[in-house]
């Protein structure tokens, strides 16, 4: 199970990526939201700690889109490339 998470959400026209109790951005896409959010978790992994990111959908629930495992390796979970 990670031990970092990222949330990837949308505020009105920005995106911003929360982790803990701070938001960092704004980012004018998603897609550049998430090229932050998987330099910040590969940074991470460095440390030995694992890493997700989760994207807030239409829906407004959160799916899981990219994952880091504690040895390094790293694999998507929603079928997207990690790097956008």
């Amino acid at each position: 199970m990670p031990t970092v998470r990222y949330f990837i959400v949308r505020d009105r026209d920005e995106w911003l990526i929360k982790y803990g109790n701070e938001a960092y951005g704004p980012y004018k896409t998603q897609d550049e939201a998430m090229v932050f959010a998987v330099d910040a978790a590969e940074k991470i992994g460095r440390y030995g700690e694992s890493a997700e990111i989760c994207l807030m959908g239409e829906d407004g629930h959160f799916r899981s889109e990219w994952i880091s495992g504690r040895d390094g390796d790293q694999a998507e979970a929603g079928g997207r490339s990690p790097h956008l």
